[in-house]
């Protein structure tokens, strides 16, 4: 059942316009596609005392379903509609949002609400189960050497995945964000075609439709420095692990319901992740560096946010994190922000 939201269409249109313009998609060439999934991501463990680590920072350490869904709703909402083409953003009577959460641990997809998708968009529907299931099995061919499995059959390799994610003696049901490297917020277009690794966290944005920074200013504040709290506390499990880090996660016991964890059956809380989340066993898994962030805007743009945002200014001035700013077009140029305010030139 499609969720019901109590919000009346101009505050929703509002909400959903905010959202909108975060990810990149008001002012879009040629405007929305017919069908549009809203994807959010969470993982699948069993007695797992970090299980939360393996779900979505941004969500509170709990899945994306619920954010997916309401955001679905909101925008397939006909009042909502009226109101956001009074504000400029048209979705027309052909777009239709589906709402959708990645499975991190099995590569799987779910479908949510799909007994609302209008008639005309069986089909689209159909051809989007099939690009999700040939992309799975992409991605867990891709994985799967790095979790310690043979090659096998795809059909296989899923029944596999599914069963690691339920068994209760399995110490790494998956890597989650181990080896997390940069952040880039850019047109996709930059880092389309382009092998990362999985190591970097990306961000659609286009300065030419964010006139006010007001977008800039969202992801300097917001989902950077949620990504340097992920690759600090990767980076610190994996250089000071018996300070920094969890300890042995097979010797856990929770404290006080969830509050956190001993090892053993007393001492401190333990904090930062689990060896085995950072460790196969033989070698490291994450390459502990500070988060590199590129940032495809104007360099004075760019200085404005750190000087309004002291919180932002202490990461970068402090050497928290690296900021390079990407300009230019067809042949683009880096410069790294220095410590304490300037610029400097620097190569791809």
């Amino acid at each position: 059942m499609c969720p019901r939201l109590d919000l009346d269409a101009e505050a929703g249109a509002g909400l959903a316009l905010g959202v909108l313009r975060a990810m990149g998609m008001v002012g879009m060439a040629g405007g929305f596609a017919p069908l549009v999934l809203l994807c959010g991501h969470g993982g699948q463990s069993a007695n797992n005392a970090h299980a939360a680590g393996l779900d979505c920072g941004a969500c509170g350490g709990r899945s994306g379903e619920v954010n997916a869904r309401a955001l679905a709703a909101l925008l397939n909402d006909a009042a909502v509609r009226v109101a956001l083409a009074k504000r400029g953003v048209a979705i027309s009577d052909g777009t239709w949002f589906v709402a959708g959460l990645h499975n991190t641990t099995t590569d799987e997809v779910r479908l949510y609400d799909t007994d609302t998708l209008p008639v005309s968009h069986t089909g689209a529907l159909d051809d989007l189960r099939r690009a999700l299931a040939a992309a799975g099995d992409a991605a867990r061919a891709e994985r799967a050497p790095g979790l310690g499995l043979p090659s096998m059959p795809a059909p296989q390799l899923l029944a596999r995945l599914r069963e690691r994610a339920t068994h209760w003696a399995e110490t790494r049901p998956e890597w989650a964000l181990a080896d997390n490297a940069a952040f880039v917020a850019a047109p996709r277009a930059r880092t389309q075609g382009a092998n990362l690794g999985g190591r970097v966290f990306l961000h659609d944005y286009d300065h030419r439709l964010d006139a006010d920074r007001g977008v800039l200013t969202l992801i300097l504040t917001a989902p950077v420095v949620v990504a340097h709290w992920i690759n600090l506390q990767y980076l610190a499990s994996s250089v000071d692990p018996q300070r920094q880090g969890a300890g042995n996660k097979l010797l856990h016991n929770v404290v006080g319901g969830g509050v956190g964890v001993f090892e053993g059956n007393g001492g401190d809380l333990r904090i930062g992740l689990p060896w085995q989340s950072v460790h196969d066993g033989e070698r490291l898994r994450h390459t502990p560096r500070r988060l590199s962030v590129f940032v495809e805007a104007p360099r004075d743009a760019i200085d404005g946010v750190i000087a309004a945002h002291e919180t932002v200014q202490r990461l970068v001035d402090h050497g928290w994190l690296n900021l390079l700013a990407i300009e230019g077009d067809a042949v683009p140029t880096f410069h790294r922000r220095r410590p304490g305010g300037g610029w400097e030139h620097a190569t791809a």
